[in-house]
């Protein structure tokens, strides 16, 4: 079976809700509407609802970044393509990317890692045997992707340059 490299089948519409004072959709929703596409990766790879609640599992957040690269607007229709970057036993590290559907523009990008968690100790705990599988297969079709530049970015100022006279 031949998996999608990038996953892509994730698609939202900015909602009228979501604007803010700018008149461009609000900084706060960006995160929501990634989070939407987090649960459609996640089913992709095999975390769906079906599987959290047979396995009393889920999945939290450690850690996220989002770089925000052009507007967009109340009604633009947006889709998300996500990379899986790496994963080890009880993470998942990866990136999705916004993209205006229409115009086709890269909107945002949110780089993730998210941590499987057991429900009943509330503590980091191994990923199955079939969703191991499932990302190992995942991470070898997407390898042929090139690297992403908004992966592992760091904020903060460059250095400014001084100069002695």
């Amino acid at each position: 079976m031949t998996l999608p490299s990038p996953f892509d089948s994730y698609r939202d519409t900015v909602r009228p809700d979501w604007i803010d004072h700018n008149g461009h959709m609000n900084m706060g929703y960006y995160l929501v509407v990634f989070d939407f596409a987090t649960d459609a990766f996640l089913d992709f790879v095999g975390l769906d609802r079906a599987h959290r609640k047979r396995q009393r599992i889920t999945t939290f957040s450690l850690e996220g970044h989002i770089t925000y690269n052009r507007e967009v607007a109340e009604g633009d229709p947006l889709r998300f393509t996500t990379q899986l970057l790496d994963f080890d036993e009880k993470r998942i590290h990866y990136i999705h990317e916004m993209h205006h559907a229409d115009e086709g523009y890269l909107a945002a990008t949110n780089e993730l890692m998210s941590l499987h968690v057991s429900l009943e100790t509330r503590r980091a705990a191994p990923m199955s045997d079939d969703v191991l599988a499932r990302l190992e297969a995942i991470q070898a079709a997407h390898r042929a992707l090139p690297p992403t530049p908004y992966a592992g970015r760091v904020i903060g100022l460059k250095a400014k340059a001084t100069t002695t006279n």
